[in-house]
């Protein structure tokens, strides 16, 4: 049995998985409008090959990858393009996006469907890959096939899959564990290949017992590993820490420790892509919250707005507070519920107006319980300072750059301060100084 070693810092905050984690997966029928944005992925914006007017089918590209980090984006259904124009997106900001007017008849473009992808050579599953529009499904959103070309003379050892989901709320990951354990094993096979992994490993927290033994009535080979149910297990380097005992430098990448860590709904996203010709298009978004009616898991068509979601889960049970996207520890609050599904939506959450109210915080009583909690071994209340101070040389100095933006400090605080907010404020700003010196 493969030991686990335990990984510094991480909470556990209450799970609130209940409401949807044995609800099986419903197929959401494509709304009459979607907004597919250019940006859904790190890395530069699309580049549009359709416009206004243009008859397009499912499947179709509409917009080819800027440069080595960005991806395709493709139709999610058959229809004519009405408008390509800046829309409002979960990020809050507003990106360009492509707008369809769904025709019902899902005339699919024509597909290269592979009986059986794994015979394929390593090259041409990252190239199908990068082509499908594939990008990490756990929330950051990096190009795929970059991630399986590491530089050159780099050798990977471990090819990690991610179904620890350890968000609150959240059951996406969880239930496509249970329900397709089969594909999802297939393309982390895919995945070792493109990458030339000599092993691989599927992390699941012990908290999704179902998943686990769909995944190793699967696996054969591959080692599916239970870990210890903490916050935050999923995230890539603590992941890494957990199966491998391996640690990514600082500012370094998983490659430099041997590894490729890929989420599990990417794994799905790699077999439909190669088995199955399609590409990413769609995708599993838990539906849940203290005043959604009926909580549920979607598969979701990318482009489909947040209050098409909303009410298809029986709508809200009373007035929201908060409507957040993604999980409540890193997710972001929506101002508008016609921001749509994109590649790395997770989950919408709605909270009551109690639940959702911002604390107002008092002054740091230096008790370093966020230095205790910080998984990235950090010191936020010294990031803390930095960041509302605009120190930002001594905020990189302090490692703002190793934060994994997970938000336990800001959850364990007594004094209920905003860390974390002002962490990624100092981040952005060390990250745009970097950019223009470049």
């Amino acid at each position: 049995m493969r030991r686990v070693r335990a990984f510094f810092g991480g909470i556990h905050p209450s799970e609130n998985k209940q409401s949807t984690s044995s609800t099986p997966i419903q197929s959401l029928p494509a709304p009459a409008t979607l907004v597919v944005p250019l940006l859904q992925h790190v890395g530069r914006e699309a580049k549009p090959l359709v416009a206004k007017g243009d008859e397009v089918l499912k499947g179709q590209l509409l917009a080819e990858a800027d440069g080595k980090i960005s991806a395709p984006v493709h139709s999610p259904v058959s229809g004519k393009v009405t408008a390509i124009e800046p829309r409002t997106s979960a990020s809050g900001r507003s990106v360009t996006s492509i707008v369809i007017e769904n025709d019902g008849q899902d005339n699919w473009v024509e597909r290269e469907a592979h009986p059986d992808p794994v015979q394929l050579d390593a090259k041409t599953i990252v190239e199908r890959i990068q082509a499908a529009g594939i990008v990490g499904m756990g929330g950051a959103g990096f190009p795929t096939a970059v991630k399986l070309t590491p530089p050159q003379g780099v050798s990977i050892d471990y090819l990690i899959i991610n179904g620890c989901e350890c968000e609150p709320y959240l059951t996406a990951d969880h239930r496509l564990m249970v329900e397709y354990a089969e594909e999802i094993v297939l393309g982390a096979k895919l995945l070792a290949k493109a990458c030339g992994a000599r092993k691989i490993i599927i992390g699941v927290e012990d908290n999704k017992p179902d998943a686990i033994a769909s995944l190793k009535e699967q696996a054969g080979a591959v080692d599916v590993v239970a870990l210890p149910t903490r916050y935050p297990q999923g995230g890539e380097k603590q992941l890494i820490q957990a199966l491998t005992g391996r640690e990514v430098p600082s500012k370094g990448l998983p490659f430099q420790a041997g590894c490729v860590v890929q989420n599990v709904g990417t794994a799905y996203a790699v077999t439909k892509a190669l088995r199955d010709g399609e590409p990413l298009i769609s995708r599993v978004v838990t539906v849940t919250g203290s005043v959604i009616a009926e909580p549920q898991n979607f598969f979701v068509p990318i482009g489909t707005p947040f209050q098409d979601l909303i009410e298809a889960a029986g709508g809200f049970s009373q007035t929201p507070g908060k409507v957040v996207a993604g999980g409540p520890m890193m997710g972001g609050a929506q101002f508008d519920l016609e921001a749509p599904v994109t590649k790395v939506t997770s989950g919408v959450l709605a909270f009551g107006v109690d639940e959702s109210k911002t604390p107002n915080p008092m002054p740091c009583i230096k008790c370093a319980r966020c230095v205790d909690v910080c998984p990235a071994n950090l010191m936020p209340l010294k990031l803390e300072a930095y960041g509302m101070n605009e120190q930002w040389d001594n905020a990189e100095e302090y490692g703002a750059l190793d934060c994994i933006e997970c938000g336990c400090c800001t959850y364990i605080c007594p004094s209920k301060r905003p860390l974390l907010h002002y962490i990624r404020f100092a981040k952005a700003e060390i990250i745009e100084s970097q950019r223009r010196s470049s």
